[in-house]
């Protein structure tokens, strides 16, 4: 059975399970800054071990953003991504302000739009969205 521990990331399994992923190394200090500086974390717990996480980052009232959301491959299709997906939301969603509205966002690894689209995202560019952007500073 899936638990879903709330704000115990650690930064052993942040950095484990980034790696499960093949995602870019940070460095200590930047992972540890990534953690405190997250406004909820996730963590998904099967058996002991941790086999996904996610985070909420963002100003915690106009803008959120769904970061480093992972499961590990060899759990995929098991609904925890969704189990941890609903969670994610639902802390936004607890402190949303009556009469008002967050924008919730993420950027999804190519091919997995379809997952976060059951959950109400939308791809950029839409006719009223222009294209997501980034660029990484070295």
């Amino acid at each position: 059975m899936i638990e879903i521990k709330e704000n115990t990331l650690d930064l052993n399994t942040y950095l484990s399970l980034r790696a499960s992923v093949h995602w870019k190394l940070l460095t200590q200090e930047q992972a540890k800054k990534a953690l405190l500086n997250s406004l909820y974390t996730i963590t998904a717990i099967n058996q002991g071990e941790s086999v996904g996480m996610g985070r909420i980052v963002g100003d915690g009232a106009v803008i959120c953003y769904i970061q480093d959301f992972i499961v590990k491959s060899e759990y995929q299709g098991q609904g925890i991504g969704k189990l941890m997906m609903e969670k994610l939301i639902q802390h936004v969603e607890s402190f949303r302000t009556e009469n008002s509205e967050i924008m919730l966002c993420l950027m999804c690894a190519k091919g997995r739009e379809k997952f976060y689209e059951k959950f109400g995202f939308v791809g950029r560019p839409t006719d009223s969205l222009g294209p997501g952007m980034i660029q990484y500073l070295k």
